[in-house]
């Protein structure tokens, strides 16, 4: 059991370390690059980054020209302070957009809104229908909301976390289990998440989800006991067998095998030359 006592008012300890501060804004001047398309994204290939270039690649496989794409690295160790992306998310967490294709440019942060943006943009992957659109949506925001206690919560604790309490990972795992365990269910009695029809909903969960249950993220995998969640993984695999997924999370990933790092990506050509393990020789 810890010893700690909350003083009556909390104070920062900067001798703690890392890139966080109790305060918004910009530690420090930084332009941010700009490439020849008129989407402009600035994110790192974490699971809220990689909804975003799977998002773009699926609308480049259904045909839209439009959605061709810059993606440029941001590294979370202080880059994501810079003015430059500050000023386009001033809440300063990767991934970010700017839509440079009108009259002025449009700048989206979160990427729940980023998907959102881009699907009715293009007229895709969200329903037409009502009440199809409302489900899905429904499912698109569980997501987001979920994502604290997966990622802050359970991730933070059982990952990252220089003390390991039991406490506090026993109540994420419990509760990232019980997100699974919505996720299983929804499943159970649909092939998407959105029900027959695959959409943003199904991009939002599966870096997440997909990820918790293939063993990638936070390597929980055996914590969890994901192979009790048998509709999540069958999901997750039929989602891994989509070629834009597959591209999408390769995309400003900076872990893993080389070959499946696509720093930064500005031309389709650039999955088949400019992975780390092509620039490496």
């Amino acid at each position: 059991m810890s010893d700690y006592t909350p003083p009556p008012v909390w104070t920062w300890d900067k001798s703690a370390g890392g890139t966080n501060r109790p305060i918004a804004g910009a530690t420090h001047e930084k332009e941010l690059p700009v490439g020849r398309h008129p989407l402009q994204l600035y994110s790192l290939g974490t699971p809220n980054g990689q909804k975003v270039t799977i998002m773009l690649e699926e609308l480049l496989a259904l045909g839209h020209a439009g959605a061709e794409y810059d993606a440029w690295l941001v590294r979370i160790n202080g880059e994501q302070f810079g003015s430059g992306f500050v000023e386009i998310n001033p809440n300063s967490k990767i991934p970010a957009l700017v839509d440079r294709s009108g009259a002025e440019p449009v700048r989206v942060f979160e990427s729940g809104a980023i998907l959102l943006y881009l699907a009715e943009k293009f007229s895709a992957l969200l329903p037409k229908d009502p009440v199809k659109r409302t489900e899905c949506l429904s499912w698109l925001f569980w997501q987001m909301g979920s994502a604290p206690f997966i990622g802050g919560g359970f991730g933070h604790f059982f990952h990252f976390a220089p003390v390991k309490i039991e406490y506090a990972i026993n109540r994420y795992a419990m509760e990232t289990k019980r997100l699974l365990d919505v996720l299983d269910q929804r499943l159970a009695g649909n092939t998407w998440i959105g029900g027959e029809e695959y959409s943003i909903a199904d991009i939002a969960c599966f870096p997440w989800f997909g990820g918790l249950v293939k063993g990638w993220v936070y390597g929980a995998a055996e914590f969890l006991s994901v192979h009790e969640y048998r509709n999540v993984l069958r999901w997750a695999d039929a989602m891994l067998a989509r070629p834009a997924v597959k591209r999408g999370r390769m995309v400003n990933r900076t872990s893993g095998a080389l070959s499946e790092q696509l720093h930064e990506r500005h031309d389709a050509s650039d999955f088949e030359t400019k992975t780390q393990d092509k620039l490496a020789t």
